[in-house]
């Protein structure tokens, strides 16, 4: 039988997964606060969903990919959310990115239901998504993850299980703190050869020769852009402030990742 599949938040990274979950052949439901997404959803074999509420009814696996935090509790947990109408064995997916407590809180709230809550982290980006290729960092039960992987394996090259509920949250902000860090080292690089003179082409050639070469600099700083314009266009603002929260809790100084989080110039304009 085809597994039944609900999306919460068709944003940018949450309508690329639903798509590739409706060419997968899951049954998908959807829904979003703008009408625009969903229509375009249900042009592709999408069922449309008028709340949160009918999704959890749908669905045997629930995917959220909606801003963050307050978001991710008002789907799930408020009266017209997931939780409401979700049945006994239904694993939700939340790939938001998050503060551990937030999926940790959901979980225990689910649990007595029966509902299984898995934090989903990604990294990838939009381009990931379109081509099949994310990485996916997951928190929570084991057997619940094992019942999501197929959903997961739709869009995901790599899916890793990283332990209890709250570790996919974790890891992803040591991975996003790391890239940053390593844009930011990038950009500063290139800012330096550029008023030198140097030519950027021949200056690729070296970073790919020396220590300095890195995915950043193969992968997201294009040879024919300026420093900084290479650069894949993602929150990374918003998404760093989560990591310097679960920082500040564990009481680890992360000098470099709070630079980056003021200096990068993303596409919200932080």
């Amino acid at each position: 039988m085809t597994t039944k599949v609900g999306f919460v938040g068709l944003g940018t990274m949450g309508r690329a997964i639903a798509e590739n979950d409706v060419r997968a052949g899951f049954d998908v439901m959807v829904y979003d606060l703008r009408d625009e997404p969903v229509r375009e959803m249900e042009a592709l074999g999408a069922t449309r969903a008028g709340s949160a509420r009918e999704v959890g009814q749908h669905a045997e696996i629930v995917q959220l990919a909606v801003p963050d935090d307050a978001a991710v509790e008002a789907s799930v947990l408020g009266k017209d959310g997931v939780l409401a109408r979700a049945k006994a064995g239904t694993v939700i997916v939340i790939h938001s990115t998050i503060h551990p407590r937030t999926a940790q809180r959901v979980g225990e709230q689910a649990r007595p239901n029966d509902v299984a809550v898995l934090d989903a982290q990604i990294t990838g980006a939009q381009v990931g998504a379109r081509t099949q290729s994310l990485t996916f960092m997951v928190g929570g039960d084991a057997a619940a993850f094992e019942r999501a992987r197929p959903v997961l394996a739709a869009s995901g090259r790599e899916i890793f299980h990283m332990g209890e509920l709250g570790a996919g949250a974790m890891t992803k902000g040591a991975q996003q703190a790391m890239t940053c860090i390593n844009v930011m080292a990038a950009m500063e690089g290139f800012r330096f050869a550029e008023r030198a003179k140097i030519d950027r082409a021949a200056f690729c050639r070296v970073l790919s020769a020396s220590t300095a070469q890195s995915y950043v600099i193969d992968h997201q700083m294009g040879l024919g852009e300026r420093h900084g314009e290479g650069v894949e266009r993602r929150p990374f603002h918003r998404g760093l402030k989560a990591v310097l929260a679960m920082a500040f809790d564990l009481d680890v100084p992360m000098p470099a990742a709070a630079l980056a989080q003021q200096t990068i110039p993303w596409g919200d304009g932080g």
